[in-house]
């Protein structure tokens, strides 16, 4: 193997000054709601707002060492992209980023910002890999491949290395999973300096492609996902050797429960993550009883997530939780109507989020009309007590989408 302990504390030594050593902090609210001890490594306030900032910084700066006027290029979804993109700039190295025409706007534009040459090309990372090559060859350029690159590797476990410098008494680490890179770096350090430590792999139950190798299944492996950052149809062919050597278990979860736990890291911690990295504290949350009591460690491995999802997600969540509803009130069209559901509302604790005077309805006599608000309030029996207060002030009342889906 070309990668082991001694050469990723050489990476985190030549990294230091280029990179954030990132916080590491105890996540109380979640370790107090699921009776265990969670900590986290906040890679979402790394450069460019991911771990990747690591992997590629050491990449190049071992590429401009050996081959300085050569230019690079790579494929990626987005956070590997933005770090390619902003340490060919201050290594002065031009580059080319290939990615995927699905990708994000947000992470689109801050790719070309960061001076990037991007190419949008296929729905998927997998799809890109021919291009890549072939217009890698064409053009006499170095890969610097997201995952696939024992310097990428090194970098990433760079992350291991600080979290161990924090604690050392862990009894498990819990690492998203796309191509391997950072669960490879991770792991190779953790069972160095603790070898009974348990790492668990974690992975989009879209695209389960490590867990399908590691435990020899053959799931179906595609679909639209908020953790598109680990999006990946196939694990590495040198990250995977690693994955198989050093990680004790592969875990699973869904889009809703990633999205509920992007919401619980804002409401509970103010930690701001994306689909990617919430997705290792999602399967503590999911599988509570295994890490009851414990010791665990998890990466918010990104935290670029587009504003507009990242709104959509908190509004959902408050849906799902019972503190926000789309209820539909019948009036009769006369003066004061409006003012009267509002003093309703208000006095039982409830907020108006939106609301629409609706006169059109086909089933709607002409001296009546409908009235559509969305309303939040502190929890479920909170927006009951507002309907029954509605309907004592003579109002016909019901809820017409509690959850927004």
């Amino acid at each position: 193997m070309k990668i082991n302990f001694e050469k990723i504390v050489a990476a985190s030594k030549e990294l230091n000054g280029n990179i954030v050593n990132t916080p590491f902090v105890r996540a109380n609210k979640l370790s107090s709601n699921f009776n265990t001890n969670i900590f986290l490594k906040l890679e979402n306030l790394q450069l460019t707002s991911s771990f990747k900032a690591r992997g590629a910084c050491y990449a190049i700066m071992k590429h401009t060492l050996a081959d300085p006027n050569r230019g690079i290029i790579t494929m990626s979804a987005g956070n590997h992209a933005q770090a390619v993109a902003y340490f060919a700039n201050q290594f002065n190295v031009s580059s080319t980023i290939i990615m995927p025409e699905q990708a994000p706007f947000s992470k689109v534009s801050r790719t070309k910002e960061l001076g990037a040459n991007v190419i949008l090309k296929g729905r998927t990372l997998n799809e890109t890999s021919d291009f890549v090559n072939n217009l890698a060859k064409e053009k006499n350029l170095k890969l610097i491949h997201p995952y696939d690159d024992y310097d990428v590797i090194s970098g990433q476990g760079s992350i291991g290395i600080e979290i161990f410098e924090k604690i050392n008494e862990l009894d498990c680490i819990v690492v998203p999973i796309g191509g391997g890179g950072l669960i490879s770096g991770i792991s190779i350090v953790a069972k160095k300096i603790n070898p009974k430590i348990k790492i668990f792999g974690v992975e989009s139950d879209l695209y389960p492609s490590a867990y399908n190798k590691f435990k020899k299944k053959n799931l179906f492996c595609s679909g639209d996902t908020i953790a598109d950052g680990i999006a990946v149809k196939t694990p590495g062919e040198k990250t995977f050797p690693i994955i198989r050597e050093y990680i004790d278990d592969i875990i699973l979860v869904d889009d809703i429960s990633i999205e509920n736990t992007i919401s619980n890291l804002f409401e509970y911690e103010r930690i701001i993550s994306e689909g990617a990295g919430a997705a290792g504290v999602t399967a503590i949350i999911e599988n509570s009883s295994l890490f009851k009591n414990k010791k665990v460690c998890s990466i918010i491995c990104g935290g670029n997530i587009d504003s507009r999802i990242y709104a959509g997600i908190l509004n959902k969540k408050l849906s799902r939780d019972g503190r926000l509803a789309r209820i539909r009130i019948g009036i009769t069209d006369e003066p004061g109507m409006l003012s009267k559901i509002s003093n309703a509302i208000a006095k039982t604790g409830g907020n108006i989020i939106e609301i629409y005077h609706q006169r059109m309805f086909h089933d709607v006599p002409v001296k009546k009309a409908k009235i559509d608000a969305v309303i939040e309030a502190q929890n479920k029996k909170s927006i009951e007590e507002i309907i029954a207060t509605l309907k004592s002030e003579g109002f016909e009342v019901r809820i017409i989408n509690e959850t927004f889906n």
